[in-house]
């Protein structure tokens, strides 16, 4: 007789934003793993008018279209190979009526919302003080943290009803440490940290954790197409000297939003390879 693998995540619906690739993807999928039911969302969405999109969304969000480098229905798909159930979405975080609802049919169809991560983020804009586009910073305000304050906004009363929740927001050692030549995505990442600590401390009485990660330097696409001797000097201020995987950030996430963790929260959990230590 065949012994039965436990999964932590069983019976519990997922939902994470910015997933079509990256971070978000690999938080999806590794979820799915472990046993949750995954909603992928993201503002692209293969097959759907790519190009016209990305004109307005920035240069990494163009690349990407441009490359094809979009899996947001593939995910899915790949979700339910794995024996989960699994939609996408198109959902533009800035938009509180289409984030709405989209909570809305996912609590319809899946008859909860138990995890969200919020991964959505920007990370194009980058220029001295006196250079900052002012159209690029209120972009990064408008997706990197009111995006997922319309998010938290939006699954919180289901969470309260259920009694039972687990928010994710991605922070960054940008907004720890600060960032040269990141006013806007150092900004808006230090602000992910006191959302945060606050939803931690009103969620708490309906069994709700909320929690962020506070990533280093990770090897996504976007990563790759930095700079190569941006990227050499990023990766010798880390303890390892290498960047860390999508994975290193979704196994603490799978951690965090697992009954494990239950009396964790309001925590910036630095997943950074030492990059905030003082090597030398």
């Amino acid at each position: 007789m065949g012994i039965k693998m436990s999964l932590p995540l069983e019976g519990r619906v997922a939902l994470v934003t910015g997933a079509s690739r990256g971070l978000g993807r690999t938080d999806a999928l590794t979820l799915a793993k472990a046993g949750a039911d995954v909603i992928v969302t993201d503002i692209l969405i293969e097959d759907e008018n790519l190009e016209e999109m990305t004109e307005k969304l920035g240069p990494i969000a163009q690349i990407m279209a441009q490359t094809k480098t979009v899996y947001t229905k593939s995910t899915a798909e790949q979700i339910r190979g794995l024996g989960r159930r699994s939609v996408a979405f198109r959902m533009d975080v800035t938009d509180r009526q289409q984030v709405n609802s989209v909570m809305a049919q996912v609590k319809e169809q899946f008859g909860r919302i138990d995890i969200l991560v919020n991964n959505a983020a920007t990370l194009d804009h980058t220029a001295r003080l006196e250079h900052q586009n002012d159209d690029f910073w209120e972009r990064d305000l408008r997706v990197n943290l009111t995006g997922a304050y319309n998010c938290c906004k939006a699954v919180w009363p289901y969470m309260k009803e259920q009694n039972w929740g687990r928010i994710i927001n991605m922070a960054s050692v940008a907004g720890t440490l600060g960032g040269y030549g990141q006013a806007s995505y150092s900004t808006t990442k230090a602000g992910i940290l006191g959302l945060t600590r606050t939803l931690a401390l009103e969620g708490a009485r309906f069994n709700i954790t909320v929690n962020a990660i506070v990533p280093g330097i990770i090897n996504t696409e976007a990563f790759q197409m930095s700079n190569p001797e941006m990227r050499e000097r990023m990766i010798a201020r880390t303890a390892f000297k290498r960047p860390g995987e999508p994975e290193d950030i979704a196994n603490a996430i799978a951690f965090l939003v697992s009954q494990e963790a239950n009396y964790i929260t309001g925590v910036g959990l630095p997943v950074t390879g030492g990059i905030d230590l003082f090597t030398f």
